[in-house]
């Protein structure tokens, strides 16, 4: 069992039929927040492996004697995107920030989601994070914030780029490609909770050259070396 953020929920899946291909294991994930993720880890959750969406957590497991000593490597550094399923609506530059026609803004909750955390800064790096109080509808995981904007329950919302991005080209609607300057970089970092063998052939497909390339076709930003 492989807890995994939800960010990545797209490019796993893909990888998973990769290395069910080549190794024969089967892969089970469980998708959710990090902060949850965490929580649920140190309560000695089943989980054989944590990709989480920040470097931060991962860190804290293995200091803490939890995860597998050694195992813990960046294996891709997310990207933000505004984004809404209406064509025409976040123009290229995010300029629909500003001028506030929207009543709902979804973001992910910022205490337990690292895209949380980048959208908080992006607002307030633009100087809006007071003003769009009321307007916000965060979610527990990017993954719930993506729902909100997908569901129509908020016309406009901060997800991560890998939910818009496809192989081929991006899903419908219109979105600003947050750069990545405008807040802390999204490092997310996996880590061995058991070592064993399925893991552990789980933790070196992940840093293959077919697995990475799937992280960057999902618009991930990927570390030359994991090591």
């Amino acid at each position: 069992m492989v807890a995994a953020a939800t960010n990545v929920q797209a490019p796993l899946e893909h990888i998973a039929r990769l290395f069910e291909q080549e190794t024969g294991h089967r892969l089970v994930f469980s998708f959710g927040a990090t902060g949850k993720h965490y929580a649920q880890i140190r309560r000695r959750a089943p989980f054989d492996a944590f990709l989480a969406a920040d470097s931060e957590r991962p860190g804290r497991l293995e200091q803490e004697g939890i995860a597998v000593a050694g195992t813990r490597f960046t294996y891709a550094v997310g990207r933000l995107a505004l984004w809404s399923p209406q064509p025409g609506v976040v123009d290229p530059q995010g300029e629909v920030l500003e001028h506030g026609r929207y009543r709902h803004l979804a973001i992910a909750n910022p205490r337990l989601a690292p895209y949380g955390v980048a959208a908080e800064a992006v607002l307030r790096a633009r100087g809006l994070w007071e003003g769009v109080q009321g307007k916000l509808v965060q979610g527990e995981s990017i993954g719930q914030a993506y729902q909100f904007v997908g569901s129509g329950n908020a016309e406009l919302g901060f997800v991560a780029l890998a939910q818009i991005r496809r192989p081929g080209g991006f899903i419908v609607g219109s979105a600003w490609i947050v750069p990545a300057d405008l807040h802390p970089p999204i490092e997310q970092q996996a880590v061995l909770l058991r070592d064993t063998p399925p893991a552990r052939a789980f933790w070196r497909f992940l840093q293959s050259p077919p697995a990475r390339e799937v992280f960057r076709q999902y618009g991930y930003d990927v570390p030359e070396s994991s090591s």
